[in-house]
């Protein structure tokens, strides 16, 4: 089925604006279809998945468009446009435009140079071989350059797994258990949730397999006092008051209200009457003081680049910069200091991120250890087994895509001695 015409110029129109990075891609895109209503469904998936393809393969992408004629806005867009439908389906392309696209789509792209082909920035490109080596750079960049697979949580305090994999084959939604985690649902494709009845019940939440799993080596239990440090929109809040069993108390702080505005409806769908979300205005806020010493576990899931969400956000990359990533180093070590104070004597305190770079992970526990000796590390592979999670780990939670199937995490358990 041919796409209109319009189609090349409206991706051209919000390509242009998505590749200023000035915000969120997402955010861009949905800007955009809500100021173009007359836009079909068809129209904003090959649009979406246009734009996503070329945040993916923005190098290889511009090396392609130096060749062929036109703006390069309009070549890269027929890249991503070829990438998404292939030549056939885009309607009003000239004769030159067409031979162009034909000849770019034969070339090999495993014959690329490895910078190429791997489409990250040179400066992170450099951390990763430094760290991994060329060929683990590759395999993670490839798996980083596939689209994520839809996970879902499911809420064990209304809902049973196995259940509700029969309830989804009804729909009909085929899933799979996930490998790790224990509540986790890979969806074989990734259909509307919003509308069915076990979403509006709250017995499945949207989840990645890795936040899960972070959520499970905080090891909450019944009737005891845990707080999010850095709840966000709540995916991790909800999956720790499951699994207090709807108990004891679980605070969910954050500095922005929107996020904490996102977290409501999900509460109220999930049944839990243990969570208290609580705004502050920053990590030494009157209201976190006023915990000090009193919690058993805390979680810092802390702000970071978000490097290892690629496959959700391929525009990361782009708008990160070796800079930023120093700044958040400080940031993240100035809120786990803070996030310290809460934790009771023989209560744990646990850090995580959605990264996988050293600046961020184990370089901000080793700060933190030097300048806190009444904390110490509790070795993951301790934690992983008391959760009888069937995953081998040394001192950290190192999750990868391309070996674990889910977005890149970090994590750290540490105790403060009795």
């Amino acid at each position: 089925m041919r796409l209109p015409p319009a189609i090349i110029p409206q991706t051209e129109e919000v390509l242009r604006e998505i590749l200023r990075f000035t915000g969120p891609a997402d955010v861009t895109l949905s800007r955009y279809f809500k100021d173009h209503p007359r836009l079909g469904g068809r129209e904003r998936g090959v649009i979406a998945e246009a734009v996503y393809g070329l945040l993916r393969n923005r190098t290889v992408y511009t090396n392609f468009a130096e060749s062929g004629a036109g703006s390069q806005m309009r070549r890269m867009a027929l890249l991503g446009l070829m990438d998404a439908v292939g030549i056939e389906p885009i309607a009003g392309l000239t004769d030159e435009e067409t031979e162009w696209l034909t000849r770019t789509s034969q070339i090999d792209r495993t014959q690329l140079p490895l910078v190429m082909r791997t489409n990250l920035p040179p400066w992170l490109f450099d951390k990763l071989v430094e760290r991994y080596g060329e060929e683990q750079t590759l395999a993670l960049a490839d798996a980083m350059n596939q689209q994520a697979p839809l996970d879902l949580r499911v809420n064990a305090l209304t809902a049973d797994r196995d259940a509700v994999i029969a309830e989804l084959a009804q729909a009909p939604i085929l899933c799979e258990p996930t490998p790790y985690a224990p509540l986790g649902l890979r969806v074989i494709k990734k259909p509307a949730l919003q509308n069915l009845p076990l979403f509006k019940s709250g017995a499945i939440e949207v989840q990645d397999e890795g936040s899960q799993l972070l959520a499970q080596v905080v090891g909450a239990k019944r009737g005891e006092m845990v707080v999010d440090f850095c709840a966000g929109a709540g995916g991790k809040t909800l999956a720790l008051g499951a699994g207090m069993r709807n108990t004891g108390r679980l605070y969910a702080f954050d500095v922005s209200e929107k996020r904490l505005a996102k977290l409501k409806p999900r509460l109220a769908r999930s049944g839990l009457s243990n969570v208290h979300p609580v705004l502050i205005a920053h990590e030494n806020d009157a209201k976190v003081k006023r915990l000090a010493g009193k919690i058993d576990r805390v979680l810092v899931d802390a702000p970071c680049s978000g490097l290892g969400t690629l496959r959700r956000n391929p525009d990361t990359k782009w708008r990160q910069t070796p800079e930023g990533v120093v700044e958040m180093h400080a940031k993240q070590v100035a809120i786990l200091g803070s996030a310290s104070r809460l934790v009771k004597a023989g209560g744990r305190l646990v850090y995580g991120t959605c990264s996988f770079l050293n600046e961020e992970n184990e370089d901000v526990i080793a700060e933190f250890l030097a300048a806190f000796p009444d904390f110490s590390l509790v070795p993951m592979k301790d934690v992983l087994a008391e959760q009888k999670i069937a995953l081998e780990m040394g001192d950290y939670l190192k999750l990868m895509p391309h070996v674990h199937q889910t977005d890149g995490f970090f994590a750290a358990v540490m105790e403060r001695k009795k």
